[in-house]
Formats: structure tokens, C-alpha cells, sequence
């Protein structure tokens, strides 16, 4: 008999929704995406490696590898190095692309480091967060958590061609999440989160207030609930009507577009290297 029935207790434990704001944006993008990326059991073949990706990759790799070394070990020749000790050249056009990237990527990783203050020592890289409210769990991994007098500031590094406005900062779901997430799992307050453009070697930040971190977390639990209630396909549900594709440009460059008829339709196949700023 339920342990619950024993004692006379006739409520039902609601089930939290573990999400990542990775798999909240898949959702939010297109659900057959979502079911293919997260759901199918064995999971459908995906598409080869882009080299924005693989580029964005290394970036990240090498600013986690330059935090390891002491504040006078950063300089912009040892920056450059754990750009080329990390460097992959999947997804470029031939290997003269890929030199021509893996350079500029190694000015910009210099750059970058050429301009750290040595005070700076971050507390956390690469480091799992989490939060649960009555109805989630949200957790992901933050690139860098600074500490920034009694607060703590999340870092988001980004490489790609697109350089981040302070509106996009306050509007990203990711960023709240994670800013959240660090002050529960640090328990110090965190309402600043930043973008770190490595290209441009423009930083934008924003300060959340209380009103505005609930305002997501708000949104971030309906995102949760919509996708915890397609849950129904292993219950015999039809995929297609429980989790409906959104055909839209982007499908150019989604790396499960073999599998979707209507996604190749709604765009011509991107080069794995398109995405890569000019």
C-alpha cells in the first residue's frame, strides 16, 4: 500500500519540471525540434558540425583555460596559445577558412585578455547552478561568476557575428535564469548579468530588480508547463499534433532538418560555415 494512503494523506505530490534555458529556447523555437532533440528514444541523426559552433566552442575553451593560470600568466600570448592548444576546424568551408578564423580568434582571446582587470578572480567557470521554485527546477551551467563586492555577477561569453544590445541582456531568459539559479546555489545576491562580445570587445550589462527576475521566472514556468503537458507521447499521443513544427528560416541551419519534411521545405540548406561573421 502507498505510504501515503497509510498515513491518510490523500494529496498528490506535484512533479517539478527540470529545465535548462537550452532546452526552454529549443521549446520556444520549434516543439518537433524540441521532441527530436530531448524525447526520441533512439535519437534521430543529427546534422554535421557548423563552424560558428565549433568556433564558439574553442573560445569558450580558452577563456575557461586562461582563468587557470595566475593573474600575471594572462597576457595575450598565453591567450592566444590555449586558442591554438583547443583549436578544432569542424564545420569550415577548407582548411584556408579555418586559418583565417582560428587567427582572428586568437586576437580576439588576446584582446580580451590584455583588458582583465588582475583583481578579478572569478568564483565560479563553467559552473552548474540550480533553483527550484513549487513548480520547476531551472539549472544550467554559467560561463563565469564574478564576485562583485557582496553580489555576484553572471558572465555569458559570446563569439558570434551578432553584437548583443542592453535590451537583449534584460530580455534573455537564459541570463535571468542563471542569475537566479547563482544566488540560490551561492546564496549571495546576483541580479547583474553581462555579455562579453568577444569580437567586438563590447560588454553589455544589465541590473535586474526583484520585479523583473519573477516576471521570467514566471514566463520560464508556463514555457515549462507547456512542455511538460506535450509529455503525452509516451502515453500513445501522436507526435505530430503534440509537438507541431514551426518552419521558419532558421530551419536553414537546424542540425535535425533531415528528419523534417516541412523544415526542409521552408528553407534551402545553410553551408556549415554561413554563420560565420564576414
Amino acid at each position: 500500500m502507498d505510504s501515503g494512503a497509510q498515513l491518510g494523506l490523500d494529496f498528490e505530490t506535484t512533479r517539478l519540471v527540470r529545465v535548462t534555458p537550452a532546452r526552454l529556447a529549443t521549446w520556444t523555437d520549434c516543439a518537433r525540434r524540441y521532441r527530436m532533440t530531448y524525447l526520441d528514444r533512439p535519437p534521430p541523426p543529427r546534422g554535421g558540425a557548423r563552424a560558428a559552433s565549433t568556433l564558439g566552442a574553442v573560445v569558450h575553451l580558452a577563456l575557461r583555460a586562461l582563468f587557470d593560470l595566475p593573474p600575471a600568466g594572462r597576457t595575450r600570448s598565453a591567450a592566444a596559445a590555449l586558442v591554438d592548444r583547443n583549436w578544432s576546424g569542424e564545420g569550415f568551408r577548407d582548411a584556408a577558412q579555418a586559418a583565417t578564423y582560428r587567427e582572428r580568434a586568437r586576437g580576439w582571446v588576446a584582446d580580451y585578455a590584455a583588458e582583465l582587470d588582475p583583481d578579478v578572480e572569478p568564483v565560479g567557470r563553467e559552473k552548474w547552478v540550480s533553483v527550484a521554485t513549487e513548480r520547476i527546477v531551472a539549472e544550467g551551467r554559467v560561463d563565469r561568476i564574478d564576485r562583485r563586492g557582496a553580489e555576484v555577477v553572471v558572465v555569458d561569453y559570446k563569439s558570434g557575428r551578432h553584437v548583443p544590445t542592453e535590451r537583449e541582456v534584460a530580455d534573455s531568459p537564459a541570463l535571468a535564469l542563471y542569475a537566479l539559479a547563482t544566488e540560490r546555489t551561492l546564496r549571495r545576491t546576483c541580479v547583474q548579468v553581462e555579455l562579453h562580445h568577444l569580437p567586438s570587445g563590447e560588454v553589455h550589462a544589465w541590473r535586474h530588480d526583484r520585479a523583473s527576475l519573477a516576471e521570467h521566472l514566471r514566463r520560464a514556468e508556463a514555457t515549462a508547463g507547456e512542455l511538460s503537458a506535450a509529455g503525452a507521447l509516451d502515453r500513445g499521443g501522436d507526435p505530430d499534433v503534440l509537438f507541431p513544427p514551426r518552419p521558419a528560416p532558421r530551419c536553414g541551419s537546424c542540425d535535425m532538418r533531415r528528419n523534417c519534411p516541412e523544415g526542409r521545405a521552408a528553407a534551402p540548406e545553410a553551408a556549415p560555415w554561413a554563420q560565420l561573421a564576414p
